[in-house]
Order: C-alpha cells, then sequence, then structure tokens
C-alpha cells in the first residue's frame, strides 16, 4: 500500500478478533517506532510489547478510553524518561510520530490499531515493571479487527474539514 492511500483509508480499529498477535509482528511494529525519526536525532523513548492478556487487562484502567484494550491482540507501550520540562514538548512530538508510525505499518499489515493517552502513569509503571526515571504516556492497542469490513470501511461523512477550512497561505486567512 502506498503512504498516500495508507493515510486516506486507515480507521482506529477498537473491537478486535480473538486472535493474537505473534510475536515477529508486534517486534516487526515496535521496530517502526524505532526507526522514527527524533528532534536532534536524541530518541528520547523505549518501547515495550505487551502480549500478556492480564497485562492488557490490568493496562485498561490507565485511562477510561482504554476499554478495549484486553481484547486486543497486543499493545506497544511508548515510554520516555518521566517529565522534564527543557524536553517536553520536543519529546511528545516524536512519541507522535513514533505512534503513527506504529498505526500506519500496522494498517499496512492489516492489523487495527488505536492509541490511547496514558492517565494513570502509576499503574502504567507498576505493570510495564518501569524503573522511577520512566514514564509510559502512550499505548497503541493493535489487533486483527474483529470485523474484516472495516479495513475496507468509508470515511464517515463530514469526519475531515475541508482544505480551505484549515489550511492557509502564506498567512492567516488566505486561500
Amino acid at each position: 500500500m502506498d503512504t498516500i492511500t495508507a493515510i486516506r483509508t486507515i480507521r482506529v480499529i477498537r473491537d478486535y478478533a480473538d486472535t493474537p498477535l505473534t510475536e515477529d509482528e508486534v517486534r516487526f511494529l515496535a521496530d517502526a517506532a524505532r526507526k522514527t525519526g527524533s528532534s536532534k536525532n536524541v530518541q528520547h523513548w523505549d518501547f515495550i510489547t505487551i502480549r500478556d492478556r492480564e497485562s492488557l487487562r490490568r493496562l485498561s484502567g490507565v485511562t477510561q478510553f482504554a476499554k478495549h484494550l484486553p481484547s486486543a491482540g497486543a499493545a506497544i507501550a511508548l515510554v520516555v524518561d518521566a517529565p522534564n520540562p527543557d524536553h517536553a514538548r520536543s519529546v511528545l512530538w516524536d512519541l507522535g510520530r513514533a505512534a503513527q508510525n506504529i498505526a500506519l505499518v500496522a494498517w499496512d499489515m492489516g492489523i487495527g490499531s488505536c492509541p490511547i493517552t496514558v492517565r494513570d502513569f502509576d499503574l502504567a509503571a507498576d505493570v510495564l515493571g518501569l524503573p522511577p526515571d520512566k514514564q509510559c504516556q502512550y499505548l497503541m492497542a493493535l489487533g486483527w479487527p474483529a470485523d474484516p469490513a472495516d479495513l475496507k470501511r468509508a470515511p464517515r461523512a463530514g469526519g475531515r474539514k475541508d482544505y480551505d477550512e484549515v489550511c492557509h497561505t502564506e498567512r492567516w486567512g488566505q486561500h
């Protein structure tokens, strides 16, 4: 699949088939994150692959928006140094890029994904065995879609704002 097709067709998937992802599949997706460019090539990240059902169940408590995580085939935790105001923006920017790489490569493989913003950092640290100087900011839920038609689902009408509504030329308000 070419990149623009992936960007145009990708869908967030929260309903997964009862089929775990293999270790090799999850490793391939984590490697896509690892290969992401980062600000000044600092690479302020670590990635933890999770396939254990009990860990996925426990991690579903990191936010109210992670209730689908126990049914996922796997997840990848995006971990950084505990918050540092000097690099917080670039680190979050870099993690977003890594998460998008995971999502796009998963989509190309026919695997659904859903990003999850961690709110309960202590719970995530406990489940993942993180040292005190590390923090899990995001999780990427991954799994084979329960309904394979979701891979071909058309975008919802009105799903994206019109180009001229959000894109400007040279200055604000110029189209």
